[in-house]
């Protein structure tokens, strides 16, 4: 006679197989509502300029979609308020399913009024907001109004949930690595023959990939700010890197140049349509300079021309996303320099050979296969006759930063305990504490060697001269000059940093150990004379301090918490003093009295 194991299995073996049962089918759900959220999320790319995408899609308790909704641009109606209007009363105990937490604007919370106003018991969250001073703001808003949250890997977690949550954070993964890195989110794209080729030995390549695979080129310049192509490019191709999807959003064109041995006539610099922006290096062929502006093109000059500095630059300008569509020799600099984040490479059925043909990549200094960049995420798909294989080069970045040592922070000030403390995170100046930036429009008033006041119009622009103060050099002296009628603390900053790769010598010799002092006086200076600002400060009493750079690993905290923070050790030094201070002139008044 044989017997089944379910035949034996106790009444709480049964209820525990249910019950998984039910959470896994319930999970499956979430997913595929949040899914949906950031499928939806993604149907403005290529008709707007670049921007973080958000969808909605509202459910009711019969598991019915009522209505949803995605953000069409910055500044337009909501995705919240959309699937709201759709649904109507379907909404009362409804949920809703955002792949993004709320917060297009700081301070607007258009977003979680129409949720709660329309009676919304229940929403869940793909992610919360990437930028941290939005980061769980909407989330927070929504619990106090008695709405239940849940967020994706924090309240839900398994691994159906994982796949949901691998879709909101591709879909925003421009803002996401833009937010970390500190420069555009870059994808490098390329068309190859099979035996890895984008040229024959002559230099033509037209066409090397399918028509199909051209219109998807097409796409993914839609979804970019800009394009940008090396002189090689704009010398053989002659291209005109226009979206050409039927109207939409039309991406500004870059072209990087060192000595800007261009062609005076080149569709780039018909700008009637698409704007172009060439860079190149400081002092590069000025007569053509010259004819490029008289034709509309904008020309940035750079004291050193490389893809890191015209990233970061970029960057200050705005841009979220940029497509590369530059040949071997720009793109191994990009590489190394660790601009590009994520690669589609377009491989055709062809094999055209020649040992001077050119290939995607040029001289990266690996010598072993070991060396070789692993994609992440690879995804394979045809386009008509050819594969497009695509991939990440970087890993989407945590962007949650792990502050160490409180105890040590506690031995600076006091007043933060190990125990019972919050970290303020500060960075740019439109943050809620970005009056703690550097950068920060705040002009200070500083005494010269010789004992004059002079008037600095931030702290960054006094830091960075004070790198070539006391030097005795003209070109030193020039370079304090510079830096102090510099435009803006981002320009004072570029340029301090820029003199100081390119000529190590004109740095004052004593810089490394005073520095921080240099810091601290100037900070010293603005947090005295500005009392808003000085009652900001004391404000966070209790608090950590952390000026939340990803990449400055001494004044900043770092990615992953690994940077020393001193701007947010000297921040939160002064108001320990600023508090003694007080603590002492209170004590004098009540001895008067």
């Amino acid at each position: 006679m044989a017997f089944s194991l379910g035949a034996f299995a106790s009444p709480v073996m049964c209820m525990a197989t249910i019950t998984t049962t039910n959470h896994n089918n319930s999970h499956a759900f979430e997913a595929a509502y949040i899914k949906r959220a950031a499928d939806i999320a993604d149907k403005s790319a290529g008709f707007t300029s670049p921007h973080p995408n958000f969808g909605c899609v509202i459910a009711t308790a019969a598991g019915k979609v009522a209505g949803e909704g995605y953000l069409y641009a910055q500044g337009t109606k909501p995705a919240e308020v959309q699937a709201v209007e759709a649904a109507g009363e379907l909404c009362r105990g409804a949920t809703a399913y955002l792949n993004m937490e709320p917060g297009d604007c700081h301070g607007d919370h258009t977003a979680v009024s129409a949720l709660v106003k329309a009676g919304i018991t229940r929403v869940v969250v793909g992610i919360r907001h990437p930028l941290r001073h939005l980061r769980g703001n909407a989330v927070r808003a929504l619990r106090s109004e008695g709405v239940n949250v849940d967020v994706l890997g924090e309240d839900l977690q398994s691994k159906i949930i994982e796949d949901a949550l691998k879709s909101c954070l591709l879909v925003n993964a421009p803002l996401i690595y833009r937010t970390a890195s500190r420069v555009p989110f870059s994808v490098l794209k390329y068309a190859m023959t099979l035996d890895g080729k984008i040229a024959a030995s002559s230099g033509h390549a037209s066409w090397i990939s399918s028509k199909k695979s051209r219109s998807r080129v097409f796409e993914l310049r839609g979804r970019s700010d800009a394009i940008i192509v090396g002189g090689n490019t704009v010398r053989r191709d002659n291209p005109r890197l226009t979206a050409r999807h039927g109207g939409g959003h039309f991406p500004m064109r870059i072209v990087m140049s060192q000595t800007l041995n261009l062609p005076e006539i080149a569709n780039l610099w018909d700008i009637s349509d698409v704007p172009t922006i060439v860079v190149t290096q400081r002092g590069a062929r000025k007569s053509f300079q010259k004819l490029l502006a008289s034709k509309g093109v904008e020309v940035v000059e750079f004291d050193i021309l490389n893809p890191r500095d015209v990233m970061e630059y970029f960057y200050d300008r705005g841009y979220l996303s940029i497509l590369w569509e530059c040949g071997g020799t720009l793109a191994a600099p990009a590489i190394s320099s660790g601009v590009i984040h994520k690669v589609f490479a377009f491989v055709a059925p062809k094999i055209i050979g020649g040992k001077s043909a050119p290939s995607p990549v040029g001289e990266l200094g690996m010598v072993e296969m070991s060396q070789a960049l692993n994609l992440i995420d690879v995804c394979y798909e045809q386009v008509g006759p050819d594969m497009l294989i695509s991939g990440f080069l970087q890993p989407i970045p945590d962007l949650t930063p792990i502050i160490p040592s409180v105890d040590e922070t506690s031995a600076i000030d006091p007043t933060v305990t190990p125990y019972e403390s919050s970290i303020i995170f500060f960075y740019k100046t439109w943050d809620p504490y970005g009056a703690f930036s550097n950068f920060s429009p705040h002009p200070i008033q500083m005494q010269d060697d010789s004992g004059n006041y002079l008037t600095w119009s931030s702290v960054e622009h006094y830091y960075q001269a004070h790198k070539f103060v006391g030097v005795n050099d003209p070109v030193a002296r020039d370079c304090v000059e510079g830096i102090k009628s510099a435009k803006s603390p981002e320009e004072a900053a570029r340029m301090g940093r820029t003199i100081q790769r390119q000529h190590p010598d004109l740095i004052r010799p004593d810089w490394e150990t005073v520095k921080i002092d240099v810091m601290y006086r100037a900070l010293k200076c603005k947090f005295s004379i500005y009392p808003h600002l000085n009652s900001m400060l004391l404000s966070t009493a209790g608090s950590v301090l952390v000026e939340a750079s990803p990449h400055d690993l001494f004044w900043g905290g770092g990615r992953e918490g690994e940077g020393l923070n001193y701007l947010g050790r000297l921040l939160m030094q002064l108001r320990s003093e600023f508090l003694g201070e007080s603590s002492m002139s209170n004590e004098s008044s009540c001895l008067a009295l």
